[in-house]
């Protein structure tokens, strides 16, 4: 039997999980600054000019996030699959560059 008791004790919860997980899901997303562990890992640069050559050999000039599959957006500003969805220099660069398709 269902009583008023047994709605709120199974619904408060219930609420709760989905009210966390859509703040989580909803959080803004962050610029990936040339500072972080996973960009110096990387060799980011905001500016693909700056790429040091000697330590990124496979740098190609005209390489640049904006052309690379894992940049999505179309601004100065783009989300990047590689570093878990941070926000990236459209004119940037990383080692993990590849063409889009």
């Amino acid at each position: 039997m269902n009583t008023r008791r047994h709605f709120i004790l199974t619904t408060i919860p219930a609420m709760t999980v989905l009210l966390a997980t859509t703040r989580a899901a909803t959080a803004e997303v962050g610029r990936l600054e040339e500072t972080d562990p996973t960009a110096l890992a990387l060799g980011y640069k905001n500016d693909a000019s700056q790429v040091d050559t000697k330590k990124f050999p496979t740098f190609v000039p005209g390489h640049i996030c904006a052309g690379c599959q894992f940049y999505q957006g179309t601004a100065a500003l783009g989300a990047c699959s590689a570093v878990g969805g941070k926000l990236v220099a459209a004119n940037g660069w990383c080692a993990v560059w590849a063409k889009k398709a």
